[in-house]
C-alpha cells in the first residue's frame, strides 16, 4: 500500500472518529470545527476552479447563496426532505453558474469581477423578490439535519459528521477530475491555452465544466450551512465572507493541492476563533494577515506542501542517521 494511501485512511479515521470522541463534549468548539469545514468546502471549489479551470473567482458567494436559498425553500415551501434540498441547492448553484458561462470569454480581473457582479445580482434579486424568498427578512423555521438510525444530525456532533462526508466527497471527486486526462488538459492549458486548442482540445468546454462543477460544490454548502443555522437571509447567504475567507484559506493551505484548502480553513479559522480573537479582541484578524503575508513570503505554495517539504526532510535526516 502507497504511504500516501496509508496517510489518507489514517487522516480520515481520526476525522471521523478521534475528533469527535475527543471534542464532542465541547459544543462550542465544535461548532466552530463545523464552521471552518463549511468555509474550507468553500475553499475547496474556489481552488478547483482556480488550479484547474486557471480561473480567479471573487464571486463565490453568489454559490453559495443560491444553493442556500434553493435548498431552504424548496424544504420550507414543497416540503422536501432535507437531503434532497441540498442536492437541489447544488443543482441550483450549477444552474446559476450556467447563466454566468458568456462571461468565460473574459480573462484575468475581467472574468474575477464579472462573477463578483453576479453575486451582487443575486443578493439583489433575493432582497427584492420578497414573495418568494422573503425579501430582507429571510426565510425563517428552515428545517435542521434530520434524525437517521436514532443519531440526531442536528447535534453539532452530528453537523460534523455530515460536513466533513461532504468535504470528503468533495475531495475525492476533485482528485478524480485532476488525475483523469480532463485534468491533464486543463493543466496544460496553464502553460498554453492557444497550444492546447491545436491539438484539439475545446478548452471552454472544459472551463465551462469546471465552473459548474465549482458552482455545485460550493452550492452544497451554502445549502448545508442553511440547514445548520436554520435561518437565511441575503446579506448573510451572499455576504464577501463567503469569497474571503475561502480565498485565504486555500491560499495558505495550499490551492494547488486538494487537501490544502480544507486545512487551510481550519488553521486559519479556528486558530483566529479561539486563540487571536480571545487575546485580541478587537482587531484580532490583522494577525490572521500578517500570517498570511508571512506564509506567502517565505511558502508561496501554501502550508500543506510545506508540511511535506518538512516532513521528507526529517525522513531523509533520521535515514542518513542510521544509515
Amino acid at each position: 500500500m502507497k504511504r500516501s494511501t496509508v496517510f489518507s485512511v489514517i487522516l480520515l479515521l481520526a476525522a471521523y472518529l478521534a475528533v469527535p470522541l475527543a471534542l464532542g463534549s465541547n459544543q462550542y468548539v465544535m461548532s466552530m470545527v463545523v464552521a471552518a469545514l463549511i468555509i474550507g468546502g468553500v475553499a475547496l471549489s474556489w481552488a478547483l476552479l482556480g488550479n484547474l479551470g486557471g480561473m480567479v473567482s471573487f464571486g463565490h458567494a453568489a454559490f453559495f447563496g443560491v444553493g442556500a436559498y434553493v435548498s431552504a425553500l424548496s424544504t420550507v415551501k414543497l416540503g422536501l426532505p432535507v437531503f434532497a434540498g441540498m442536492l437541489l441547492g447544488g443543482l441550483g448553484a450549477a444552474l446559476a453558474a450556467i447563466i454566468m458561462l458568456p462571461v468565460l470569454r473574459l480573462r484575468g480581473p475581467y472574468f474575477a469581477l464579472a462573477i463578483l457582479a453576479y453575486a451582487h445580482i443575486f443578493r439583489i434579486l433575493a432582497t427584492e423578490w420578497s414573495s418568494v424568498t422573503g425579501g430582507a427578512g429571510g426565510v425563517n423555521n428552515i428545517p435542521t439535519l434530520p434524525t437517521v438510525f436514532g443519531f440526531d444530525l442536528a447535534s453539532k456532533t452530528g453537523a460534523y459528521l455530515v460536513v466533513l462526508t461532504l468535504t470528503v466527497a468533495c475531495a475525492f471527486a476533485y482528485s478524480r477530475i485532476r488525475s483523469s486526462h480532463y485534468g491533464i488538459a486543463l493543466r496544460a492549458m496553464h502553460d498554453s491555452e492557444d497550444a492546447t486548442r491545436v491539438v484539439g482540445v475545446n478548452s471552454t468546454l472544459l472551463k465551462g465544466a469546471m465552473l459548474l462543477v465549482s458552482a455545485f460544490m460550493a452550492g452544497l454548502f451554502g445549502a448545508f450551512n442553511a440547514h445548520y443555522i436554520n435561518f437565511l437571509e441575503p446579506d448573510y447567504a451572499f455576504s464577501s465572507l463567503w469569497v474571503t475567507l475561502p480565498i485565504v484559506a486555500a491560499i495558505f493551505g495550499g490551492y494547488r493541492t486538494i487537501l490544502g484548502p480544507v486545512l487551510g480553513a481550519v488553521v486559519v479559522y479556528l486558530v483566529d476563533q479561539l486563540i487571536f480573537k480571545s487575546l485580541i479582541p478587537t482587531g484580532h484578524q490583522l494577525v490572521l494577515g500578517v500570517l498570511l503575508v508571512a506564509m506567502i513570503v517565505f511558502s508561496p505554495n501554501g502550508l500543506l506542501p510545506l508540511l511535506r517539504k518538512l516532513f521528507k526532510g526529517k525522513a531523509k535526516a533520521e535515514g542518513e542517521k542510521h544509515a
